[in-house]
């Protein structure tokens, strides 16, 4: 029988979830349900099969994988239709990074910031 792995369930460390929340849900679209009054206070984020989970960070800055590491986004989202995506991403006022483009490694994809420095590609692998 083969084994598949079908989704991926990012967990966002931030200083303050309730900003980072609003930022995904008023920007990037996602609906947010909140779980503050738990033994470990979190914020789900919902769109299409993507959740993202909201957590507070002992630091009051995310350290991103750029800092880091020198290079790398925080967050790859696979979709299907990259330009739409941005553009209402940037109608909402998103900060684009890197606008949609052929990546080197053959890649359909754009990047944007988060509102805590995280950088999020949105891309497909092409044919």
């Amino acid at each position: 029988m083969e084994k598949f792995i079908y989704s991926i369930l990012a967990v966002f460390p931030t200083p303050n979830i309730e900003e980072t929340a609003k930022y995904y849900n008023e920007i990037m679209g996602f609906r947010m349900v909140k779980y503050l009054d738990v033994k470990e206070p979190h914020i789900c984020l919902y769109r299409d099969s993507v959740e993202i989970v909201l957590t507070k960070a002992n630091a009051e800055k995310v350290y991103t994988n750029r800092e880091l590491y020198g290079y790398g986004e925080d967050a790859y989202f696979i979709t299907d239709n990259q330009e739409a995506l941005q553009n209402e991403f940037i109608s909402k006022g998103a900060k684009i990074v890197s606008p949609l483009n052929m990546t080197d490694y053959n890649n359909m994809e754009f990047v944007l910031e988060d509102i805590d420095g995280r950088w999020i590609a949105f891309g497909m692998k092409q044919k």
